[in-house]
């Protein structure tokens, strides 16, 4: 059995498309269809159903992924194991605005020093529109900062729970106080991350159930933007720790002691149950995994 006419079955599940194979395998149309028929022919199974413009997995093709995908790994790791060849392609990365920042504007040079040949698409977006690239196959895996997702059509790679701070700078009025109230913090300028994005959609729901709304001066997704000018003296914000440990940590902001809300937010790294993990995206996988 071919392992190439195995990768093609799984990338035209995958894309839901002949066409859209062959371009991303580099084939034309007619080399993935023969290499199905091929496969098909020597397993004595239809894989697809081709009705119209769908293309659909067969009773005997659902059987046959999950085996595809196992011999892929398997195959894929033998030939890294050998030293053939280091994992290289793209690998495309649907992530929440204030993890793209935080993941990659230190450590990814390393990584790139060690894998040179993975190169990376970032597409900072919010949580609804990841999983719609995930589900139409146009990103591979999605890093979310929202409520904690379960699907069983997702393989969770990593999650953690996630800290969501009330900060401003040092010299803020409110700065020091042992106790804050909700009502004490909303008579202050708010600069906030843009609406319906994560935390700041769980916060609006938060505030609405208790008839209260945000008024900010400013709302945008660059959270250093933010630091910076909360630092300089400028209005309250509401972002996850990992944003801010450095200034606070510093002196530069300090964190607001108000504990009505603590909504549940968690950093999740998650792919479709049904993806092929490559060597390149096996690599990237883990390096979002590291702290």
């Amino acid at each position: 059995m071919d392992v190439k006419n195995l990768e093609t079955f799984v990338m035209v599940n995958e894309l839901k498309s002949f066409t859209l194979a062959a371009q991303r395998l580099g084939y034309t149309q007619s080399t993935v269809s023969f290499q199905i028929k091929q496969l098909e022919k020597e397993l004595s199974i239809p894989l697809f159903e081709r009705i119209g413009h769908t293309v659909t997995l067969t009773n005997e093709g659902e059987k046959l992924l999950p085996l595809a995908q196992q011999i892929l790994r398997l195959a894929a790791e033998a030939t890294h194991i050998s030293g053939n060849t280091a994992p290289e392609g793209l690998v495309r990365i649907a992530i929440a605005e204030s993890l793209a920042s935080w993941e990659f504007h230190s450590r990814f040079k390393d990584f790139h020093e060690k894998y040179p040949g993975i190169r990376l698409k970032i597409i900072a977006t919010s949580t609804d529109e990841m999983f719609q690239m995930l589900g139409q196959n146009q990103v591979d895996i999605v890093y979310t900062l929202d409520r904690r997702i379960f699907n069983h059509n997702y393989v969770t790679a990593f999650e953690a729970p996630v800290d969501i701070h009330f900060v401003t700078g040092a010299g803020h009025p409110l700065a020091g106080q042992t106790q804050i109230t909700l009502e004490q913090i909303l008579e202050y300028p708010l600069i906030l991350t843009e609406k319906n994005m994560s935390y700041r959609a769980a916060l609006d729901d938060l505030l609405s159930q208790n008839g209260k709304e945000t008024m900010p001066i400013m709302e945008v997704g660059d959270t250093q933007l933010i630091r910076n000018l909360l630092c300089q003296g400028l209005g309250i914000s509401y972002l996850p720790e990992f944003v801010v440990a450095d200034d606070l940590a510093k002196g530069n902001l300090v964190s607001l002691p108000m504990t009505e809300i603590q909504p549940d937010i968690w950093r999740q790294l998650l792919y479709h149950r049904n993806k092929w993990i490559s060597p390149e995206l096996k690599c990237v996988i883990k390096y979002l995994q590291e702290e």
